[in-house]
């Protein structure tokens, strides 16, 4: 899954990995794009697409009548229309470039008879560029096990791009929602959520000489097949917060998530890790210390829910108070999706994380004010 802004190089790096894999004989390969129109004028004739890229010595050549594109070492890709889902049904693949999947009109039938298709070789795999929207099918494919994700932002790609193009999206944009998406590839959500772009991109910026405290923030996670293990870093400098790290983890086995904190912790020479128990109770301690973590462990508990204990935290983000000393992409999108997820979606463990550690270094014993109805 690569999701990437406009003008990113997402359409080059799909073309890339297909021409690649046509180098090998009686391959055959889905195209799919929003319309046949997009498949054949950006995934193969575009200036980005297949036949620009193929090398002299494999270059393909387009049968319109097949809709397909043949490749002389004999591979083939043949053309669909996310418009048309049953025209899935039946055919069979090695591998599938999906584009533009946000924008695809019939999203799940065509991505599960794309899927369904899949079944040639020892390894079929499908590759997907798209420019993120906060949609359901999009957020449960990014949490699916065995997802591997990638973003590209515009910036990246800015010598390959017209003078004067980023400049202008960037006046017309910079600090926006709409920046975020099309421009860095995040997946923004619209409605109800905390944190917000222009806040996070006004809080990047360098990290101090020395701290006052830091702290490795953690989320445990209830399983090693299921949610993330939530590692973040942060510290505390002239009551300001700074997030250093996002260590963040998928797939641990307990024991493997308690060594990456523990080596996170001696890498910043923290102070304290301060590790969520709803999921494991004083099991967290014990693992925790036979990985030899070097620092103090204080085990805090939730007894609200996330949106709750993340309001506060957002509030310092708007008030200037916490700068990102990095690009954390990941976390990020977690941030922007708090309050306005869907039920069902990613758990949120990086930003659970972050929202631990910033409440400890900044927030902590400041009681909130509370209404009580006589």
């Amino acid at each position: 899954m690569l999701l990437g802004g406009r003008g990113s190089g997402k359409t080059f790096a799909g073309g890339f990995w297909m021409n690649e894999l046509a180098r090998g004989a009686d391959m055959t390969f889905a195209l799919v794009g929003t319309a046949l129109h997009d498949v054949r004028e950006v995934m193969v004739e575009g200036p980005s697409g297949l036949k620009a890229q193929a090398t002299a010595d494999n270059r393909p050549r387009w049968e319109a009548g097949r809709r397909r594109l043949v490749w002389p070492s004999g591979a083939a890709a043949y053309a669909f229309s996310a418009e048309d889902p049953d025209s899935l049904r039946g055919p069979q693949f090695h591998a599938a470039w999906a584009d533009e999947f946000c924008a695809w009109r019939n999203i799940e039938a065509t991505l599960s008879n794309l899927r369904f298709g899949l079944r040639l070789g020892t390894d079929p795999k499908l590759a997907i560029t798209t420019t993120p929207r906060p949609i359901p099918a999009l957020r449960r494919l990014l949490a699916e096990p065995g997802v591997a994700t990638a973003r590209l932002a515009t910036k990246d790609n800015e010598a390959n791009l017209a003078p004067g193009f980023l400049g202008h999206l960037q006046s017309l944009y910079a600090g926006t929602r709409l920046e975020a998406q099309e421009m860095e590839g995040l997946v923004v959500e619209a409605d109800g959520a905390l944190f917000r772009a222009e806040d996070l991109a006004r809080a990047r910026g360098s990290r101090p000489a020395k701290f006052e405290r830091v702290v490795v923030a953690v989320d445990p996670p209830a399983s090693a097949h299921g949610d993330a293990c939530g590692i973040v870093v942060a510290g505390r400098w002239d009551r300001t917060g700074y997030v250093l790290a996002d260590r963040s983890a998928r797939g641990l086995s307990p024991a493997g998530w308690a060594r990456r904190v523990a080596e996170t912790a001696r890498e910043f020479d923290a102070d304290l890790v301060l590790a969520e128990a709803n999921q494991g109770g004083e099991m967290v301690r014990a693992l925790l210390g036979q990985a030899d973590c070097p620092a103090q462990v204080k085990l805090v508990h939730a007894s609200r829910s996330k949106k709750a204990r993340a309001e506060p935290v957002a509030a310092l983000y708007e008030q200037g108070r916490v700068v990102h000393c990095g690009a954390f992409a990941a976390l990020e999108e977690e941030m922007m999706a708090l309050g306005g997820e869907a039920p069902g979606g990613k758990s949120p463990d990086r930003a659970d994380a972050l929202v631990w550690g910033l409440t400890h270094l900044l927030l902590a014993g400041k009681t909130q004010p509370r209404l009580r109805a006589l």
